[in-house]
């Protein structure tokens, strides 16, 4: 197995080559990828011979070091790919490909980052049975990519399930232990594309922006609560709009001079015309 510092100076490599270009110097690149690096490292699990690591890597940051540091909508993309195939040259396996989200906090100073690293809540055990494929297999391609809820303390929860149910009883894929909250109080499933929250029929009722209601399409950045617990909604990598398709070619225009010309001589072609009638 790799050691850290191997791990780290093959990450710092794989970043080098896309990052340089959008962060603002050496320095970040070598302080990020050996966060990153050292949470992959430290947080490995053996089961039966085989290492796991986290495929969950969430970046906490000041706010301001966000905007300078990942306002490139692309970045986060290439920071998972470093980590998958770093990962993989060392030998390590993943539950899903990995993913770098992020979360700010006022509470850190500015350039001052954290990395914390997760599993997802799939089983390894499950997991183990499918490492003879060349990469454990990601979730269903409908549902939205790079998805998460944001608890209170700055907890994150990956969305990589169809369907999420939010309460306080033990068969939640997201277990609130709040009195206040019902035992089975909202659920969060894909629609079309997007993650829907839908309301139970709870006592307390789900609210998003401070407004009550049954069925809401979350978008980034919505605040969720339920009974006085929040929750935030957050996708770091929202789909793009499609490229637009062209069916229709229109013939290239003509100059202003030769348009002129054009339209003259075709109404001396109509005067002619009726002379002759």
């Amino acid at each position: 197995m790799l050691t850290l510092d191997d791990l780290e100076a093959r990450l710092q490599s794989l970043l080098e080559v896309h990052l340089l270009k959008y962060l603002p110097g050496f320095k970040t690149v070598e302080r990020v990828s050996g966060h990153l690096a050292t949470a992959m490292h430290n947080y490995l699990k053996q089961v039966d011979g085989i290492f796991f690591a986290p495929n969950v890597y969430a970046i906490n940051a000041h706010p301001s070091t966000l905007a300078s540091w990942f306002s490139n909508p692309e970045i986060l993309g290439d920071f998972s790919e470093a980590l998958r195939v770093a990962g993989e040259e060392a030998g390590f396996h993943f539950l899903t490909n990995p993913t770098v989200i992020t979360a700010s906090n006022l509470q850190l100073n500015v350039g001052t980052i954290q990395v914390i690293p997760s599993f997802t809540r799939m089983g390894i055990n499950e997991s183990k049975e499918k490492i003879s494929k060349s990469r454990i297999s990601s979730p269903g391609e409908n549902i939205p990519k790079h998805a998460f809820l944001i608890r209170e303390g700055g907890n994150i929860v990956p969305l990589i399930h169809r369907v999420i149910g939010i309460g306080r009883g033990p068969d939640n894929q997201l277990v609130i232990n709040n009195p206040h909250v019902s035992r089975a109080h909202a659920q969060i499933r894909v629609a079309k594309g997007n993650f829907v929250l839908f309301d139970l029929n709870s006592r307390g009722g789900t609210f998003v922006n401070h407004v009550r209601v049954s069925k809401a399409v979350l978008s980034p950045g919505d605040v969720i609560s339920l009974a006085g617990e929040t929750l935030i909604y957050g996708q770091d990598k929202p789909p793009r709009r499609k490229k637009l398709k062209v069916t229709t070619r229109l013939a290239p225009s003509s100059a202003p001079g030769q348009q002129s010309s054009t339209m003259q001589n075709d109404k001396h072609s109509r005067v002619l015309s009726e002379k002759k009638r």
